[in-house]
């Protein structure tokens, strides 16, 4: 069995959907499942479905569905005849969602989001789906609500993994191919869950380990695991082998590549993992297992871009002890601020933060009448994995570093550009 995973810049058009049957092709097809991304940047596109939702701005509302409608419309007339049942489906999925907007009257952000989202994977696997089985690969589409149980966390969800592997292994012919979607699962009253932004490299990884896949092959639009963003970085190497530990690490620390909790459950089990180019599929690409750490040894750069830099410190100058710091973690907890790095010393603490759910003004309306508190916001974060004094240098270079970390094989800095 072989898991894999198509990001939404692998099925952006028609000539993308229509590369992926040529993989299939050349890979083969049989006992194989698909795990399918939005296309294209969709997913930004129904977030500005929600938003017009949540502010009531019908015509922004009427202009962001039809962007949606007009965009997929666009790939169906380069797949399909006029005629093709695929219409009526994809007519179908959007009258379902309209309708929902229409007779929903929660203002919960979280839940909406994920409620309307949801449509961008079930609109592309219909779409992939069809054209496979036009194109001669017959495979069998499946409901990813259906099989990846979890709990009611509204964009963040942990699965049951008790229930979905049950599921999984009942409901997966394992000698056909199957395709799913990414990143969504679904709660035990039926509502639509989503397991975090880019995660439906998680989704394969969930459907890897349930499965005892052979492998599982993560399709991009470079030749696999780079040591940097080659958006950020006019230098890049290709990582030919990778270990489990150094990608978790990677991962932890923000690299775009593998999402953080894709390793663990294919760890566990210890099916490899492939970093492979859909430009170019005869290229081997990265594989992720155990034993080397990385090969070759170079330098990685990892980038997150606007944080929040967060200094705190008690109100009388007494030292921060782990009750004060507790409650930090608290309130961070509380309002879904990612940690990214910690900086302490007798009477101050220091995080950066993500502040990917907008929580932050919250988050401090309420702590700063507990702790003297600061911030700076719109930082960058910079890790370099296995860094050298060129590469520190490269950093320090890109603005003002206002905070650094460094221990025996990582180095982080908080730059504020110039």
């Amino acid at each position: 069995m072989k898991v894999y995973k198509f990001g939404g810049a692998s099925i952006k058009d028609a000539l993308g959907v229509k590369n992926v049957a040529h993989i299939l092709q050349q890979e083969g097809a049989s006992n194989c499942l698909l795990v399918i991304s939005a296309m294209g940047k969709m997913t930004n596109a129904f977030e500005n479905i929600i938003n017009a939702s949540i502010n009531n701005d019908q015509d922004k509302l009427t202009e962001s569905i039809d962007l949606t409608i007009n965009f997929h419309t666009k790939i169906i007339s380069g797949l399909f005849q006029d005629d093709h049942k695929i219409h009526q489906k994809v007519t179908i999925l959007f009258g379902e969602m309209i309708h929902f907007l229409a007779e929903n009257t929660s203002k919960e952000y979280d839940y909406l989001y994920d409620q309307i989202v949801c449509y961008g994977e079930l609109l592309s696997t219909i779409i992939v789906s069809d054209y496979l089985n036009e194109f001669g690969i017959d495979n069998n589409w499946k409901d990813v609500r259906e099989l990846v149980i979890t709990d009611a966390v509204f964009r963040d969800a942990s699965v049951n993994w008790k229930e979905t592997e049950q599921r999984i292994k009942t409901y997966i012919d394992s000698s056909k191919l199957t395709i799913v979607q990414g990143f969504i699962g679904g709660d035990s009253n039926g509502n639509t869950t989503t397991l975090g932004r880019e995660g439906s490299d998680y989704t394969a990884g969930i459907f890897a380990y349930c499965l005892d896949a052979t492998n599982v092959t993560i399709w991009k639009d470079v030749l696999g695991v780079l040591n940097a963003d080659p958006r950020e970085f006019k230098e890049t190497q290709l990582l030919n082998k990778i270990s489990y530990e150094e990608t978790i690490e990677m991962a932890f620390y923000g690299a775009s590549v593998i999402h953080p909790k894709t390793i663990k459950p294919i760890q566990n089990k210890q099916i490899p993992l492939y970093v492979r180019s859909f430009n170019d599929f005869n290229s081997p690409g990265t594989k992720v297992s155990s034993g080397i750490i990385i090969e070759p040894i170079v330098p990685c750069f990892i980038v997150k871009k606007n944080q929040v830099l967060i200094s705190i410190s008690t109100r009388d100058f007494s030292f921060m002890v782990e009750e004060n710091i507790s409650d930090i973690f608290r309130l961070l907890h509380k309002y879904q601020l990612r940690v990214n790095l910690i900086q302490n010393s007798a009477i101050s603490f220091s995080v950066c933060v993500d502040n990917n759910f907008n929580h932050f003004d919250q988050f401090y309306d309420e702590i700063k009448f507990i702790f003297k508190v600061s911030f700076i916001k719109g930082v960058d974060l910079y890790t370099v994995r296995h860094f050298t004094k060129n590469s520190l240098n490269e950093i320090h270079n890109l603005g003002s570093s206002i905070l650094s970390q460094i221990n025996k094989n990582t180095a982080q800095i908080i730059i504020q550009k110039k």
